[in-house]
C-alpha cells in the first residue's frame, strides 16, 4: 500500500492503520478520533462494575429514566427527547421519516449526512463554508440558498472538520428562514460540549419555539464512550417524534449503556474537569500552531483543529505518513468536500501528548 492509499485510513480505523504500518495498535496515539482522552467517567466505571447484574433484565422500552436524566442535563423537556443506538441511527431515522427530496448540507462536513441522504434517494446540494472566510458562516449567503425547493438543511455545529461554530442568534435567523420556506433543520451538536461558551452555540433553547428543528447529541466524544452506542435527539415536533418511535426498533440501547449514561450526565466533577482541560489545551495548541511559518491555522471552537499547509511541496498525506511512523495518528482532511491534500486535522489529547505532536509537526513542516 503506497502513502497516498494509506492516508485514507483515519480515525476509528486503528486496526487497519496498525496492519498497514506494522505498528501495534496499543502503541498508536490517536489524534484523529476526536474522543475525550480522559476516558469514561470514573464514577460511571465504578457503578457499571457494581451493577453488572442489570444485564439479566430488559431495558425500559420507553427509556423514561434515561430521558429524564438527559432532560436534566440539557434542560429540554423529556417528552421532546428520543434516544437511539448512537446518533447515526437517529440521522438515518429522521431522513427516512422526513423523506426529503432535496437536501442542503453545510460543508465541508461529516460524510454520514451525505451517505444517509443518498440511501434515501435525496438530491444533495452543499452550502460551502469558504476558506477565504476562514470557514466561518456567511449568513446572507446561506439565507440566499434556503429556497422554496429545499426540504431539509443539515448543519454540524461546531463543524467537523473546520472546528468553526454558528452562534445561536445566527441559528435563530436561519430557523426563521427555514420556517418561512418550509425547510426542516437538523443540527448535529456532537462537539458542542467541548466549546468554551457552549450556551452561545447550542440550539437547545430554540427547541420549544421551532417545530422544524431537530438537534442531535451523543456520548461518544465528550464522554469518551463510543462503544456504548448512545445518541439522543431533541425536537418539539411531537408528530415527528411519535412517527420515529413507531418505526424504530425497540430496545436499540442496551441496559448498561442506558444506566451508564445516566451516571455520566450527572458526574459534574468529570464534566468540569473535561471542560477545563480542553479550554487550556485548545488555547495552547492554537497559539503554538500560529507560530509555525508554513501553515494557516483556523481558530478552533471544538476539541480539534484544522490547518492548511502553505508549502505546495508538502502534501497532507506525507505529513500523515511521517506522523504515523512516529506512532501519532492525525487526519489527512482531503477526503472532506471542498478540502484538498493541503489540509490536516487533529484533536487535542492530554497536555504531554499535545506537546509531543506539536514538536514533531514543527520539525517536519515549520
Amino acid at each position: 500500500m503506497n502513502n497516498q492509499s494509506k492516508h485514507f485510513l483515519h480515525g476509528g480505523d486503528l486496526d487497519s492503520i496498525s496492519s498497514a504500518y506494522g505498528i501495534p495498535r496499543d502503541e498508536i496515539v490517536d489524534f484523529s478520533g476526536n474522543i475525550n482522552p480522559l476516558g469514561i467517567s470514573g464514577l460511571a466505571k465504578k457503578e457499571i462494575a457494581n451493577n453488572l447484574d442489570l444485564i439479566s433484565t430488559y431495558p425500559d422500552r420507553n427509556y423514561q429514566s434515561l430521558r429524564d436524566s438527559i432532560s436534566d442535563y440539557v434542560e429540554v423537556d423529556a417528552k421532546h427527547i428520543i434516544v437511539g443506538n448512537g446518533s447515526t441511527e437517529l440521522i438515518s431515522l429522521i431522513i427516512q421519516m422526513k423523506k426529503p427530496k432535496d437536501i442542503l448540507i453545510l460543508g465541508p462536513t461529516y460524510s454520514e449526512y451525505e451517505r444517509e441522504s443518498s440511501i434515501a434517494g435525496s438530491n444533495i446540494k452543499y452550502a460551502q463554508l469558504r476558506e477565504d472566510k476562514n470557514f466561518k458562516l456567511d449568513l446572507n449567503e446561506i439565507l440566499d440558498q434556503l429556497t422554496d425547493n429545499l426540504d431539509m438543511f443539515i448543519i454540524c455545529n461546531p463543524n467537523n472538520p473546520t472546528s468553526t461554530a454558528i452562534n445561536v442568534d445566527q441559528l435563530k435567523i436561519i430557523l426563521d428562514r427555514c420556517k418561512e420556506k418550509d425547510i426542516f433543520l437538523m443540527i448535529d451538536e456532537t462537539y458542542v460540549e467541548f466549546a468554551e461558551d457552549m450556551e452561545s452555540i447550542t440550539a437547545t433553547s430554540l427547541i420549544p419555539d421551532y417545530d422544524n428543528l431537530f438537534v442531535l447529541r451523543g456520548i461518544s466524544k465528550f464522554f469518551s464512550a463510543p462503544g456504548l452506542r448512545l445518541g439522543y435527539g431533541m425536537s418539539s415536533n411531537m408528530e415527528l417524534l411519535d412517527h420515529m418511535n413507531k418505526h424504530k426498533n425497540p430496545w436499540t440501547i442496551n441496559i448498561l449503556a442506558s444506566f451508564a449514561t445516566e451516571i455520566m450526565l450527572g458526574d459534574k466533577d468529570y464534566i468540569e474537569k473535561t471542560k477545563t482541560m480542553f479550554n487550556k489545551q485548545r488555547e495552547f495548541v492554537y497559539k503554538e500552531l500560529l507560530s509555525f511559518n508554513n501553515i494557516k491555522v483556523y481558530k478552533p471552537e471544538a476539541n480539534f483543529v484544522l490547518f492548511k499547509l502553505l508549502d505546495s511541496e508538502i502534501k497532507g498525506y506525507n505529513v500523515f505518513d511521517k506522523m504515523i511512523k512516529k506512532k501519532m495518528l492525525i487526519r489527512d482532511a482531503s477526503s472532506f468536500p471542498f478540502l484538498d491534500d493541503s489540509f490536516l486535522r487533529f484533536c487535542f489529547l492530554l497536555p504531554d501528548q499535545n506537546k509531543a505532536l506539536i514538536d514533531a509537526l514543527r520539525k517536519e513542516i515549520s
